[in-house]
């Protein structure tokens, strides 16, 4: 097994500070031979000697950053994709909030990493160096150093008791600061016109003011040991120089060893002392390095799945039940339903009923609690996200469009796709005269968030992004939602083609108009299915007074603590 970079740099971490012993070696035989000798070639010699060793200290030092940094850039590219698709997962799972605290924190740890701190880690170890060196002088001279550093580390370990819950509690509150700014600027409209400016600066100095407390308190504590631990240090070194002019009076040692006592005893106690000076940054890498862990302790990577054929469009939904983590109840319970390809199903229900839960669990952005959900017989949650993409199209209620040109956006930023696939889906999704009329067409730059589009503009857009690559499956969720008359007529054509073509589509919405082309209709009532069945025949019953319609049997909600729901099917009404 080759050695790690760590190891390396451990190595040459060894190697620099075996090196720096030439200087005190040096000066000793500068005065202990060169000035009584009065010899000049003995003084070249030696100079010479001691810059080539200090040549090569600085090559080596070097060399250990470099490694450092090497391994902090193949660190990250081996880490930050794990990471990036950790943070997607935990954002689309409702796990975590929308904000990219994990990359940032990724950065933190990785420049800690590579950088000065890590280097002055690797010094501490060979501390026992120089104090073994200083014992080899004088036993006396090697006690003081040996006594210094034990009391030196040990004010950095109460430095770090003291300091370290007040440093989190700062990060924490500075992290809650950035994500509620996150949140005020992504409503800044809001914020705007319902005068909400000054309670929402109000709620924000709050949090900040709260962070600076707590970062100041850790701060304060910090700089009363950190001048401790240098008043202690300087004590240290006076001491030791003392002792050392004290035993050449007394002959014990040559006049020579005071300067190397003084260069000895200054470097084992450096790296202490510049240790506490970045204290702060180890505890910031800490604590990115620890939300990292969690956040990736809680993914669940994909396991490598057998590319599945091209689906039909044939959907089946068993016993399906869906509750958010940590919920105390189901949102979603014993749901059964089934299409057959090329059909098209629309899911009704009034606010709270599951609808839009259920629009994602179709898509597998969510896994199913309990039940299945399948794809021509495959679990749709199973399937290689990538793999299922190509075959499945999907525009959720609240259409987010990415930094890019309206092409990119609606060919999902692959690389492959063609001019022709991105105006074909633009056509299907009859948005293609639409797009020609933006300033430059299809290359228009839609800024961040799609900021240059109306709502039923990038409705339209992301309508065509759900269209791409000829899906055979679409889940649409309140598409209609922010079009106008003439939008809602291209999103009627649109879905007469999908319906020509043989795709399986699934419709969510509150406007019964958009079901023309629906074979079938599902009502979904406080979660459950409480009418599945033909289109007009759902309607029907659900036009006659409520007294006449049977409603399905109740079923328990509750989100059970040891075994999962029963699977029974629901005695949901079918009409």
């Amino acid at each position: 097994m080759g050695m790690t970079p760590l190891m390396f740099a451990g190595v040459f971490s060894l190697v620099s500070n075996l090196l720096y012993l030439a200087l005190p070696i040096y000066t000793n035989l500068v005065y202990s031979r060169v000035l009584l000798s009065q010899s000049g070639a003995t003084l070249f010699v030696l100079t010479f000697g001691v810059l080539f060793v200090f040549g090569i200290s600085t090559v080596m030092d070097v060399i250990r950053q470099q490694v450092l940094i090497d391994f902090g850039i193949v660190f990250d590219r081996f880490v930050s994709g794990r990471v990036f698709a950790a943070l997607f997962e935990g954002v689309a799972r409702r796990k975590i909030g929308p904000q990219s605290q994990a990359l940032r924190d990724l950065d933190q740890f990785r420049t800690v990493l590579t950088g000065q701190t890590v280097s002055i880690l690797f010094d501490v170890p060979w501390i026992p160096i120089f104090v073994v060196a200083l014992f080899m002088i004088n036993p006396l001279i090697g006690a003081i150093s040996l006594i210094g550093s034990i009391l030196l580390l040990l004010l950095a370990w109460m430095q770090d008791r003291a300091t370290r819950a007040a440093h989190e509690s700062g990060q924490e509150q500075t992290i809650s600061s950035y994500a509620f700014t996150d949140a005020a600027l992504r409503n800044s409209e809001v914020v705007r016109a319902l005068g909400m400016l000054q309670t929402i600066g109000s709620e924000w100095a709050t949090r900040r003011n709260a962070s600076n407390e707590r970062s100041a308190l850790a701060y304060e504590r910090q700089n009363v040991y950190s001048n401790i631990i240098k008043m202690l240090r300087l004590f240290v070194q006076i001491l030791i120089i003392a002792v050392g002019a004290w035993l050449i009076i007394e002959q014990k040692i040559p006049s020579g060893m005071l300067f190397a006592n003084m260069i000895v005893s200054a470097r084992a106690l450096q790296p202490i002392d510049r240790l506490v000076a970045s204290w702060n940054s180890l505890i910031s890498g800490k604590a990115a390095y620890e939300r990292l862990v969690h956040l990736l302790s809680d993914f669940e990577p994909p396991a490598p799945a057998t590319e599945l054929p091209r689906p039909q469009g044939h959907l089946r939904v068993e016993q399906m039940g869906f509750a958010m983590p940590g919920a105390p109840r189901l949102l979603l319970s014993n749901v059964n339903f089934e299409l057959q390809p090329g059909e098209t199903l629309g899911v009704i229900g009034q606010s709270g009923a599951g609808k839009s839960t259920l629009a994602r669990m179709l898509v597998g952005v969510w896994k199913p609690f309990s039940g299945h959900i399948r794809l021509d017989g495959a679990e749709i949650f199973s399937w290689d996200r990538t793999a299922f993409g190509r075959y499945a199209g999907y525009l959720p209620q609240d259409v987010e469009l990415f930094a890019g040109t309206v092409r990119d956006n609606i060919a999902r930023f692959r690389d492959d796709a063609t001019d022709a696939e991105v105006i074909a889906a633009a056509q299907l999704a009859n948005a293609h005269d639409l797009i020609l009329t933006l300033a430059k067409g299809y290359d228009t730059d839609l800024g961040e968030g799609g900021a240059v589009l109306s709502a039923g503009q990038r409705q339209r857009v992301g309508l065509a992004r759900a269209l791409f690559g000829e899906p055979v499956f679409v889940v649409l969720d309140e598409p209609n939602a922010a079009l106008d008359a003439t939008g809602e007529e291209a999103l009627m054509d649109a879905l007469a083609a999908l319906k020509a073509r043989g795709v399986t589509v699934v419709i969510v919405s509150h406007k019964a108009n958009i079901f023309r082309s629906a074979d079938k209709l599902l009502y979904l009532k406080d979660g459950q299915a409480a009418m599945f069945g033909p289109r007009d025949q759902v309607f029907e019953a659900l036009a006659k007074p409520a007294a006449s319609i049977k409603p399905a049997p109740p079923q328990q909600r509750d989100l059970p603590t040891g075994e999962p729901p029963s699977s029974a099917p629901p005695k949901a009404e079918a009409v």
